[in-house]
């Protein structure tokens, strides 16, 4: 079938008609209906690269596009705090912001120094290069388990059927959840993440849905918490219900919030990145062809891949004091939004950034984040993308989409809802 156009070397074409008082880069409907505004962010970073956005039904903020800028605002966690605004938010027709109160969560994303490094430095351990490396034998019989569920079908979800599995599977396990209980880990996670999506939706409104499911979530991890405090073993749930911060037991909200934080951040963002990783073979399949024939690219394509996703789109941070990004004057109080897949094409930081290229080195991606924040889990998310990506490449025969992609409704996170192909497994070496 033709495949959809991938965007040229020399970025997206840019349209005449974008105006600094009408450009759309917050609209969880732009994102479902477009993909990423790539071609909007390009205009921003040679126009605007620090823009002021007001709109109807968000509350105002600083949209930074330009790699440089956002890497120097995270590398100030002191001047640009983390906890009062997560992200930049638009709100449905007839609906209200409610108080932080109605839906508490206080976690590492958060967090502001010196909090931040005493949670942070509690299972920084576990996800070490070395002790992420010793799961790599369960994540490849995880991997090769759920390809084989698919062997002999000519079409699936790759979703549902394959990117979905692996990651949840992965922190399932950390975590000692049940295997039984993984489809409900899976349920909660797209209704928190997903909460602004009618697919996920139950109730009235995203607020509704993300309440519900993060009530049923605090409920089933205090319950778990109860029996492992009673009877610790080795899991993360265990090391976290027994742990101290200042030599008393984490608070209840914390402690939540810590272990929803796993499950949603453990499983969402892997799972994003391996179904866009796929389609960005399937549109350039002389990549595809380049990491059959040259196993050795493989880390340096789990980079590419990253980069050319960038799962997480944007969080924000707001100024401890008035400061100045780029000579803009930005007031205490003020937020700035954070755009990483806009840093992550950003032409001062990249040759050819519209290039989806394997071997891509220097790959100085910010699909992680960068500083204080960077990504707890980025070398779990590494092994996972590894080995799923080196299995994908020795089994894969062909893939070719088999239908149109459903995306998320999220300027949030970066989702693929559905992704049908056309494909071909051949079975394991040594099967």
């Amino acid at each position: 079938m033709q495949l959809a156009q991938t965007l040229n070397t020399n970025g997206p074409a840019v349209s005449g008609e974008f105006s600094l008082d009408t450009i759309d880069i917050i609209s969880p409907d732009h994102y479902q209906k477009n993909g990423y505004p790539h071609a909007e962010w390009t205009y921003l970073r040679k126009h605007a690269p620090v823009f002021h956005v007001g709109r109807p039904r968000v509350d105002p903020f600083w949209a930074i596009t330009k790699a440089a800028d956002i890497i120097e605002i995270s590398k100030q966690p002191r001047l640009w705090l983390n906890g009062p605004r997560l992200a930049v938010f638009k709100l449905e027709e007839g609906e209200e912001l409610l108080a932080p109160e109605a839906y508490p969560l206080k976690h590492l994303l958060n967090m502001d120094p010196p909090q931040h490094g005493t949670y942070r430095a509690l299972l920084s351990r576990n996800f070490t290069p070395r002790a992420v490396r010793a799961l790599e034998p369960e994540v490849e019989r995880i991997t090769r388990d759920v390809l084989d569920d698919v062997m002999g079908r000519q079409q699936c979800d790759f979703v549902t059927d394959i990117s979905s599995k692996v990651p949840v599977a992965v922190i399932a396990e950390l975590l000692g959840v049940p295997r039984t209980d993984w489809p409900t880990l899976f349920r909660w996670t797209n209704e928190i993440i997903g909460s602004g999506d009618p697919e996920f939706q139950r109730g009235a409104d995203s607020n509704e849905t993300f309440i519900q499911a993060r009530m049923e979530m605090f409920q089933y991890f205090s319950a778990m918490v109860a029996e492992r405090q009673k009877n610790p073993g080795n899991d993360v749930t265990s090391i976290l219900a027994t742990a101290k911060v200042d030599g008393q037991p984490l608070p209840t909200l914390e402690l939540m919030s810590y272990l929803l934080v796993l499950v949603v951040a453990g499983n969402e963002t892997t799972r994003n990145a391996t179904t866009g990783g796929l389609l960005a073979l399937v549109e350039n399949p002389g990549e595809f062809r380049k990491l059959k024939t040259d196993p050795s690219l493989i880390k340096s394509a789990v980079e590419e891949i990253a980069r050319w996703t960038s799962p997480v789109i944007q969080f924000s941070r707001t100024a401890a004091q008035d400061t100045e990004v780029r000579g803009n004057k930005i007031r205490a109080g003020e937020s700035v939004c954070l755009f990483y897949p806009s840093a992550n094409r950003d032409e001062d930081l990249f040759d050819e950034p519209f290039r989806f290229d394997i071997a891509r080195n220097p790959n100085p991606h910010l699909a992680f984040g960068i500083g204080e924040h960077f990504c707890l889990g980025s070398n779990l998310a590494r092994l996972e993308l590894e080995v799923i990506f080196r299995q994908l490449a020795q089994r894969l025969e062909f893939a070719e989409l088999a239908g149109p992609m459903a995306r998320l409704r999220s300027s949030f996170v970066g989702g693929i809802k559905h992704m049908p192909i056309n494909f071909r497994l051949k079975r394991a070496e040594g099967q």
